[in-house]
């Protein structure tokens, strides 16, 4: 599938966005771990969060629907799960298949982990490394890549770990693993990650101990059931965030989106540009902060972004690249190596389709330098690749705000495990997005 767009426009209106893929993935998991019945409402009814369904269910899981975003897990406990009879198919879902490696490797059972071409390119060894510093036996394809061969019956025993990089993914996969673990296991992070793990587990009943930058937690608890509201995805707001920022004339409200503290770095770096995002009508739902967001067009500048911030916008950079080359003077990021093992290496896929639009940017082995055009720099149009990553699509689709010339955004198909119906909620937003298959 191919996005077709028009130059120029405005975003205005009310948009919700879907549910956080985050706390989707991890509202299945701990539903299906816990003692009793959880409903979660406002569930991702993306790719990703689907495959997370169906590798529970696939271990006997009883789960109804999704149906408009409603779902309802009957849990089996912490140690109800049944081997599957086959491989379970995460799709194209890092973060289920990191945190399921935990979570499977206390099971009585042997299990094996796979996805699709682009899940099964990205390694893995961050996780496997702690797990089998836990007495888990696994294994990986060459490269530390999937599938991943886990052998159940194993001991786990916890350990305190030191995450080498700032991950939340290997963060939570170590503490769903310590779920299983005789004694204490405790991670602590160089910087700050999303928190949802600890948070859930929290509203689950299971008691998570956090000082500093440590969470820990002891074996041989017991999850309870509970009610889940699932916030809408900042990752997924983000795209609206910068595309009214850079788009003259634009005014947009953003309802309901989750607002976690660990997760508002891509709302701290745009401010730092200079963008005009306003929170509204605060409040707490299920332990988590939400937030109406209102943003407005603004003449942002280039920054130097503050590394502290990485970790909390790791999944926000695409588009904040485009608001980079919208602002006026440089944009310098460093620190971000993580994006080169996402979907594809967004460093050198987002360099490549700036180049296209006629946007100078200079690669970093962490990071990137990008020369903005300023207001009245507009962007050129043509074809841009995607390498198959659902966020460089919609990022060069909300390109297409500030470009003199058409675009056209290659291989879609992957917008659908984040963000089911982008097209037509960015269509009736403003932007002047169609798309098609081939050259229809």
């Amino acid at each position: 599938m191919k996005y077709r767009l028009s130059p120029g426009g405005a975003l205005s209106g009310t948009v919700r966005v879907p549910g956080d893929k985050s706390i989707s993935h991890r509202s299945i998991m701990l539903g299906a771990l816990a003692k009793g019945t959880s409903r979660v409402s406002g569930f991702l009814e993306g790719e990703d969060a689907l495959a997370t369904v169906a590798a529970f269910r696939a271990m006997g899981v009883k789960i109804e629907g999704p149906r408009a975003g409603e779902v309802t897990v009957h849990g089996v406990g912490l140690h109800g799960l049944r081997a599957p009879r086959a491989p379970l198919d995460m799709g194209n879902a890092g973060t289920g298949m990191r945190l399921m490696s935990g979570l499977l490797a206390g099971q009585a059972f042997d299990s094996v982990l796979t996805g699709d071409a682009s899940l099964s390119s990205r390694p893995m060894g961050r996780v496997m490394r702690p797990l089998r510093d836990m007495g888990a036996v696994i294994d990986a394809a060459e490269g530390d890549r999937p599938p991943l061969r886990i052998t159940g019956g194993q001991a786990l025993r916890g350990i305190d770990y030191a995450l080498p990089m700032a991950s939340a993914q290997v963060k939570s996969c170590v503490l769903l693993a310590g779920l299983y673990a005789a004694g204490r296991t405790s991670v602590a992070e160089p910087a700050p990650t999303r928190d949802h793990t600890e948070r859930m587990l929290e509203g689950f009943g299971y008691p998570v101990r956090v000082e500093g930058n440590t969470a820990s937690l002891a074996g041989g608890g017991e999850l309870r059931a509970r009610d889940i509201e699932v916030p809408a995805d900042i990752s997924s707001a983000a795209f609206f965030l910068v595309g009214a920022s850079i788009a003259p004339g634009s005014d947009l409200l953003l309802t309901h989106v989750g607002v976690n503290p660990t997760r508002t770095g891509v709302i701290e770096i745009l401010k730092l540009m200079g963008a005009d995002i306003e929170l509204q009508n605060r409040r707490e739902v299920g332990g988590e902060p939400v937030a109406d967001i209102r943003v407005r067009h603004a003449r942002l500048r280039g920054i130097d972004v503050p590394e502290d911030l990485v970790p909390l916008a790791i999944d926000e950079f695409p588009v904040l690249f485009i608001a980079a080359a919208c602002a006026e003077g440089t944009t310098r990021l460093t620190g971000a190596e993580e994006l080169r093992v996402k979907e594809s290496d967004r460093i050198a896929s987002m360099a490549e389709g700036l180049d296209t639009l006629g946007v100078a940017s200079e690669v970093l082995p962490d990071g990137i330098v990008i020369e903005g055009g300023g207001m009245g720099g507009g962007m050129g149009g043509g074809e841009i690749r995607t390498f198959g990553d659902h966020r460089i699509a919609m990022a060069f689709s909300i390109a297409a705000l500030r470009a003199v010339e058409a675009i056209t955004v290659l291989d879609c198909d992957h917008v659908a495990t984040s963000f089911p119906g982008f097209d037509r909620i960015a269509a009736a937003a403003g932007l002047g997005i169609a798309a098609g298959e081939g050259d229809a």
